[in-house]
């Protein structure tokens, strides 16, 4: 059945929104954009609130419009809050060595291999070594979270007996959950 849909989400103090042809949202530690459109939904600023709204909304209407407040909501809390996922580095039979050099995770004697594995950082991500930690911080919970997966790939073992060889760098804490202890 169609309904009419609005949806409200409140402007923390310190945020500023813009729309134009992304949706833009500036705060204290950062800046994230983000391409939300549809021909059926509207998305404005109504004095502290986003309202995103549509007339004679579908089902598809809907979903969209709970997507798009989501969205919304993670660039508000990356602003204000950055987004913080958390890595262990692993090692079983070689001493592994990791390092930033500049924009780039350089990983050394990854199972004895002679040339180090290296993974360009993506812009406005910040990613820091220390000790047998790896910490990935940004304002944007995607890029975080595409990081902090191309890191964990950057290490896959072929050719190995996956049960024995458990070397690399894991995820142990994701922005806002706990995934293992």
């Amino acid at each position: 059945m169609k309904q009419d849909m609005l949806e409200k989400i409140e402007i923390p103090e310190g945020v500023s929104v813009f729309f134009d042809e992304f949706v833009t949202v500036k705060g204290p530690k950062g800046e994230a954009k983000k391409k939300l459109f549809n021909p059926f939904l509207s998305i404005k600023q109504e004095g502290k609130d986003i309202v995103i709204s549509a007339k004679k909304a579908t089902k598809r209407e809907k979903k969209l419009i709970f997507t798009f407040r989501a969205h919304l909501k993670n660039m508000i809390k990356g602003v204000v809050d950055p987004w913080i996922y958390k890595m262990k580095i692993c090692t079983g039979h070689f001493p592994m060595n990791v390092s930033m050099q500049g924009n780039k995770l350089v990983v050394k004697n990854f199972l004895g291999e002679k040339v180090p594995r290296t993974l360009e950082i993506k812009q406005g991500v910040k990613v820091a070594v220390q000790d047998k930690d790896v910490i990935v911080e940004s304002f944007d919970k995607d890029l975080a979270g595409n990081v902090a997966s191309d890191i964990e790939l950057l290490l896959t073992v072929k050719g190995r007996d996956l049960r024995k060889f458990q070397d690399g760098i894991y995820i142990v804490s994701k922005a806002g959950k706990e995934v293992a202890k």
